[in-house]
This record gives C-alpha cells, sequence and structure tokens, in this order.
C-alpha cells in the first residue's frame, strides 16, 4: 500500500472520529446508568428493591462486556492501522504469530486454572460461612459469659473487701471453724448422753411417785377415816377404848415419813378450791435446800383441777408446756411429780 501526504492526515480523522476514548465510554455509562434509574419504579424505593438492583446489575454487566468488546476492537482496529502506516513497523511473521499463540494458550490456560481456584474458594466460603458465624455466635455468647463473670469475680472482691473491713483480724479461719465444730459435735454427743441418762432417771423417778402418790391417797383415805373415828370416839370418851391413841399416833408418825419421802414441808389449804404444797429443793450449786411453793387452784365443790402455779426460791417459774398438759388431762399427782422433777433435774445441772 502506497501512502500520499494525505494519508496520516486522514488516519488521524477516522481515529478521532470512531470514539476510542474512556472517557467518552464513562459519560457514557453513566448516562446509561440513569436512565435505567428512571425506568425503574421510584428513586430509593426500586434500590431497596432486591429484584430491581438485580436486573440493574445484570444490565450495566452487559453493558460493560458490549463495551469492553467495541474496545478491544477498535484499538486492535487502531494498532492494525499504525502498525501498517508506519515506516518501521515490525516485521509480523508466521514464527511471531505462532509465539502470540502460545502466549495466549498459556495465558488462557493459567486464567482457567485461577477460574477453577475462584471456584473452589467460593465454595469453600459457601462451606464455611455457617461454620463461621457458628462460631462468630459461640464466641459471642462466651465473650458474654466471661463478660458477666469478671462482673460478677469484681462484685465478689468487693464482698470480700466489704468483710474483712467489718471483721477485722484476727478472723475465724477455716481450720478454728472446724475445730469448734468438732468440739461442739462432741459437747452434743455428751448431753445427748446425759439427757437419755436423766430421762431413764425420770421415768424411774416416775413410776416411783406414782407408787408413792398412790399410797399417800391410800393414806389420806385412812387419815380420813381415823379422823372420823376419833370424832365419834370424842364424843363418847377417849379414855373408853385406849387402842384410838396408838392408831393416832400411828397415822402422824407414817404422814411425818411420807412427807419426808417427798421432801414435802407443808401442805395448807388456803380456800375450799385451793391447795398450797411446800416443798424442799435439794440443790448442786448450794448446801441449803431451796423452797419450792405449789399452788393448786380447783374447781369449786369439784375435784377438777382447774390450774397452777409455781414458784421456786422466791421467783416464778415458767412452766406452761407442763402445767396445761396434766390441767387437761386432770392428772394432779403427774402435775406434781413433773414439777418436782423437772426443778429436781434443773438443779441437778447446776441452773
Amino acid at each position: 500500500m502506497t501512502s500520499t501526504p494525505d494519508t496520516p492526515k486522514q488516519l488521524q480523522d477516522a481515529l478521532d472520529n470512531a470514539k476510542l476514548h474512556i472517557l467518552n465510554s464513562r459519560t457514557q455509562l453513566k448516562s446509561y446508568h440513569l436512565e435505567s434509574l428512571d425506568d425503574s419504579t421510584s428513586g430509593e424505593g426500586a434500590l431497596s428493591d432486591p429484584a430491581v438492583v438485580a436486573s440493574d446489575v445484570a444490565a450495566q454487566i452487559s453493558f460493560l462486556r458490549k463495551l469492553k468488546f467495541q474496545y478491544l476492537e477498535q484499538n486492535a482496529k487502531d494498532k492494525y492501522v499504525k502498525t501498517i502506516v508506519s515506516d518501521d513497523a515490525p516485521l509480523i511473521t508466521a514464527a511471531s504469530n505462532e509465539d502470540i499463540r502460545l502466549r495466549n494458550e498459556e495465558k488462557k490456560r493459567r486464567l482457567k486454572e485461577t477460574k477453577v481456584k475462584l471456584a473452589e474458594k467460593q465454595e469453600d466460603v459457601r462451606t464455611l460461612a455457617p461454620l463461621v458465624e457458628q462460631d462468630y455466635e459461640k464466641a459471642r455468647s462466651l465473650t458474654s459469659l466471661a463478660t458477666s463473670l469478671s462482673a460478677k469475680i469484681l462484685d465478689a472482691k468487693l464482698a470480700l473487701t466489704r468483710l474483712r473491713q467489718a471483721h477485722p483480724h484476727p478472723r475465724l479461719t477455716v481450720s478454728t471453724a472446724t475445730a469448734t465444730l468438732d468440739t461442739q459435735i462432741a459437747q452434743m454427743q455428751a448431753l445427748d448422753g446425759e439427757l437419755q441418762t436423766l430421762e431413764k432417771r425420770i421415768e424411774e423417778s416416775k413410776g416411783k411417785l406414782k407408787a408413792e402418790m398412790g399410797e399417800v391417797e391410800r393414806l389420806r383415805v385412812v387419815e380420813r377415816e381415823r379422823t372420823a373415828e376419833l370424832g365419834l370416839a370424842g364424843k363418847e370418851g377417849r379414855d373408853d377404848d385406849p387402842r384410838l391413841g396408838g392408831l393416832y399416833d400411828w397415822l402422824q408418825a407414817a404422814l411425818n415419813i411420807q412427807c419426808s419421802v417427798l421432801s414435802l414441808k407443808s401442805s395448807h389449804a388456803e380456800s375450799e378450791n385451793e391447795l398450797r404444797l411446800t416443798y424442799y429443793i435439794d440443790s448442786s450449786s448450794s448446801t441449803v435446800a431451796k423452797e419450792l411453793v405449789l399452788t393448786l387452784l380447783f374447781i369449786p365443790n369439784t375435784r377438777q383441777l382447774a390450774s397452777a402455779s409455781v414458784r421456786y426460791d422466791g421467783a416464778d417459774l415458767e412452766l406452761g408446756d407442763v402445767i396445761d398438759a396434766h390441767v387437761q388431762a386432770n392428772d394432779t399427782p403427774g402435775l406434781v411429780w413433773a414439777v418436782l422433777a423437772r426443778t429436781r433435774a434443773g438443779c441437778s445441772a447446776g441452773q
């Protein structure tokens, strides 16, 4: 092909008219994007719709591919024209074409391998994404747990600091508390043994006291009979029957023995329904016997027990549970025995 002086000018004009510049294409792309947005339903509402956004992206990708192909085509034409009109253009031979083909094949092979690796990476991402999300949730829960535990540890430290300030040295240690507990357990076991012994003694004393109270009642009946006989004998004359004096002396001796056995100091009827019994109670903490006053109140004209009160060594004793139980059962001998047993047990314990 022969070149004329007007050939370069014609070539330049052809290149200018070919619109091969990227700036012009960028302007065209922006105008296309705005037109596509104008065609959609409405501004922000269209962008918020995933289907509209997906279709818009697909259209833009198709347009960019066409633009790229057009650019490559025009660029190839430009290079081809420059090569033809240039005086020092390189010589293109079959060997150079073969070399270019081999390089293109190598690039295609590398591109294919890269696509395969990219697909594998994408598959790995799809597979590992749920696992990563699970690990993230576990890490977040562990983080929240660690935060809460740190707050609890801080609160415990503050509470421990306040306790140390409120209870300065010497403080009770674990070993000291354990030793104190062992000592208290031993004491409780010893006291339990003593309690069982006292309960046995109380049961034995209860049996003896019941027997003695029965004997007392029998002697009271005998006393009333003897008193009636003495009253009749006094009318007829005591000298008529010499046995009455001996019986009277025997009765008084029996009553004195009974009172000494029961430690009964005196019994006095304050009124028709009130009986006051005074006992001597031996105390282990004192050599002098202390005085116990038991006041029994009965329902008038009956032998029904109404209430009772106890005074020991000048002070009132609170034995409401014992008194109420025996008052409800109308057990006067049992009440006397229970009060004496409770008082003697307290004296033997050093109270």
